[in-house]
């Protein structure tokens, strides 16, 4: 169940804000992956290089046709062996997460995608609490939503063809 603070954070988010919140991974920045404006206020507030991708959060492998992917066979049974879990994979330019953490989850089903950069500057260390968050963004951003400290790892990163060919781009991947 969703409290008032996090009912609130989806509305913002639903409108093209953005927050910070807890991922699956870290603390992130989020905002809707169908939204240019929270897109591009991302890239500024982060001080993203432009040519960098942000990963997409998504609720279920469904969430995939809003981006009009169609997967072939391989795809789909790599992607189910692999999600949920803290495994980013590359499907025709755009890298994709399907967390299991069910809050996230709940929440990604009431916004939709999110982009979820990491919360911080580029080339600083990631927010692993609000207070850091705050010092990076203060009013920069619309919402903070706090659970803890948050210290894990960045995603793996993957990348799968149509035919099922895997090319592990960051991390370990453990099948």
């Amino acid at each position: 169940m969703l409290n008032i603070k996090e009912k609130k954070a989806i509305e913002v988010l639903k409108k093209g804000g953005l927050g910070i919140m807890p991922t699956d991974t870290l603390y992130g920045l989020v905002g809707s992956a169908f939204s240019q404006i929270a897109i591009k206020r991302i890239y500024k507030i982060k001080n993203r290089d432009k040519k960098k991708k942000l990963i997409v959060l998504i609720s279920s492998l469904n969430d995939l046709e809003k981006f009009k992917i169609n997967l072939s066979e391989e795809q789909i049974k790599f992607l189910t062996k692999i999600w949920p879990g803290k495994v980013s994979v590359i499907l025709s330019g755009i890298a994709f997460r399907f967390p299991k953490n069910k809050y996230l989850i709940e929440i990604l089903k009431k916004t939709g995608p999110l982009v979820a950069p990491s919360a911080n500057p580029e080339g600083m260390k990631p927010a692993e609490n609000i207070i850091q968050a705050k010092k990076y963004f203060g009013k920069e951003v619309d919402f903070y939503l706090a659970k803890g400290t948050l210290c894990g790892d960045s995603s793996v990163l993957v990348k799968i063809d149509k035919y099922g060919n895997i090319e592990v781009l960051r991390g370990i991947l453990k099948q």
